[in-house]
């Protein structure tokens, strides 16, 4: 068992995450879930969202490994099909959207009616959703309980970050506007464009050595 992985994997696990998050897409949705809501009720609701971001991810840091096994998959197949997951969203976020893996026609149907809470969908699927999830599995995999805890630690960083953006949603989005959001979410787009890519020729040239 190895100790702590080099700081610049951390780093890189942190901005990802991020990047998959995507904070500034969640100020639309939060503003418009709250917008008749008083101010305390705005505060609890991002923590509960955050909190449920963290505990979900969190627990596929501890028991990703786990479930791959228990279903048979390797890292380097997780790694393509995570990379693919990541690339499908990448391309969403360039084009400003939310994109089918975040949600369905049926779950955006759901959530304009108002007939669902914060949390559902807000911090599951579209925050700690498929991309997050298989983001966090891929970076957990294979080491010390250093290393888990240290993953756990960016994760909780990431969610405190979340946190910030949610509770100061509805003074940003003014600010902001809509075309700021969006070139936010562009710019977090391109950037998990690239590590999408990698993500996934990391995984074939795993399981197929020939490539390199």
């Amino acid at each position: 068992m190895h100790g702590f992985a080099p700081l610049g994997e951390y780093l890189r696990f942190a901005v990802t995450l991020t990047a998959v998050l995507d904070p500034f897409l969640a100020i639309p949705i939060f503003v418009s879930l709250t917008v008749q809501r008083p101010e305390l009720e705005r505060e609890r609701l991002a923590r509960v969202v955050t909190l449920t971001v963290f505990l979900v991810l969190a627990g596929a840091a501890l028991f990703g490994e786990a479930l791959l096994t228990l279903i048979g998959a390797s890292l380097p197949a997780f790694r393509v099909g995570g990379g693919l997951v990541l690339l499908l969203m990448a391309l969403a976020m360039l084009n400003a959207r939310v994109g089918g893996v975040r949600q369905s026609a049926a779950e955006a149907e759901e959530l304009e009616s108002g007939e669902v809470s914060g949390v559902v969908p807000l911090a599951v699927p579209l925050l700690a959703g498929p991309g997050a999830i298989s983001t966090t599995i891929i970076a957990a995999q294979a080491r010390s309980l250093l290393h888990l805890a240290a993953m756990v630690g960016c994760i909780a960083a990431v969610c405190a970050l979340l946190w910030l953006v949610m509770r100061f949603a509805h003074a940003l989005a003014p600010r902001m506007g809509t075309t700021g959001l969006n070139i936010a979410t562009r710019l977090l787009g391109l950037l998990l464009t690239a590590i999408a890519i990698q993500t996934m020729a990391e995984g074939l040239v795993a399981l197929m050595p020939g490539l390199r």
